[in-house]
């Protein structure tokens, strides 16, 4: 499996978006971080076994 990097984007509105810049800087976290850190969670809650399964294992690679 290849350990590339790819852009989601998402519309929000201006002030949330303020709003969550405001406390991950707080926070000393990128909004980066905290979304990749809000999938990895949604992931391990929501999936099933196979698409858990998926997951990269190792903290080396960035998702």
């Amino acid at each position: 499996m290849e350990n590339r990097t790819v852009r989601l984007s998402v519309l929000i509105d201006p002030v949330k978006k303020e709003i969550f810049e405001e406390i991950c800087r707080l926070h000393d976290q990128t909004p980066s971080q905290v979304v990749r850190q809000m999938v990895r969670e949604f992931i391990h809650t929501h999936g099933g076994t196979e698409q858990i399964a998926r997951m990269p294992r190792n903290g080396m690679t960035r998702d």
